[in-house]
């Protein structure tokens, strides 16, 4: 059975690094789509930028799959949505003109065992809605820091991914040494009704890692941060326990955040 899930969170707070190294540490077949305009979730995968869906289809308005899909490490396919040129259309359409093409070209029938989206998550729009509400994910993750507007997009996320009626699996600590950062994310989890299932420690490795264009798990692979991966999508793949959000009113998360303030 394939394993369908949507990673969120705000845009800069570690998605598409947490995606690409749980893409790496699975050992069977994994397809990686981004859906972030930035188009940068699958560079350390494949080792460099891919062209977009796009920017593909700018110039080429028949695409077929092997224009898009590109081989990754450790069987990995990975695919960019890609955005509109800056200034101009919106930046949710290029998820929607993507999902489209990757049906019409048949992308999901390689069985890949996990699909993976990675979903910029500070911006209310119908076009990063699209993996949930089309159903192309069948479970949500959201990735956070301590940190005020990590959580408050984290907190607008669940309100998403509650009038969706998505399954929410849990939340992802990627850390920012904050203080009583595991302690204000493991009480947000709850407040909405979830849980963290991985706290991810800040570590050199990541950014010596993406220097060159590899995932931890490439270029550090005995490392503990490459263990931390290989658990966190373990715990994904296997996990059966799931929650409706009860994300917070903007009243409720001041009074939250404020107490560790």
């Amino acid at each position: 059975m394939v394993k369908k899930i949507a990673i969120y969170g705000k845009g800069g707070i570690g998605k598409s690094t947490t995606v690409s190294n749980m893409a790496a540490a699975y050992d069977n077949d994994t397809f990686v789509i981004g859906c972030d305009p930035k188009a940068d979730t699958t560079r350390t995968l494949v080792g460099k930028r891919i062209p977009t869906i796009l920017d593909t289809m700018r110039e080429n308005k028949s695409p077929v799959l092997e224009d898009v899909m590109y081989d990754g490490y450790n069987n990995t396919l990975c695919v960019e949505a890609g955005g509109p040129e800056p200034g101009v259309g919106c930046a949710g359409r290029g998820v929607i003109v993507a999902m489209k093409l990757l049906d019409k070209l048949s992308a999901f029938q390689n069985n890949p065992e996990l699909v993976i989206y990675d979903v910029l998550g500070d911006v209310v729009c119908g076009g990063f809605s699209v993996p949930l509400r089309e159903e192309y994910a069948d479970e949500v993750y959201i990735v956070t820091s301590g940190e005020y507007m990590s959580l408050y997009a984290a907190n607008n996320i669940s309100k998403g991914i509650r009038k969706l009626n998505g399954k929410l699996g849990g939340i992802i600590c990627n850390c920012r040494n904050v203080k009583d950062e595991i302690e204000i994310v493991n009480e947000f989890a709850s407040l909405i009704s979830s849980r963290v299932i991985s706290v991810i420690p800040r570590s050199e490795l990541v950014q010596q890692s993406e220097y060159q264009a590899c995932t931890v798990l490439e270029m550090f692979p005995e490392s503990e941060q490459a263990d931390i991966y290989r658990e966190l999508v373990s715990t994904i793949v296997d996990n059966n326990t799931f929650s409706t959000p009860t994300p917070m009113t903007t009243e409720e998360f001041e009074s939250f955040f404020h107490k560790y303030v």
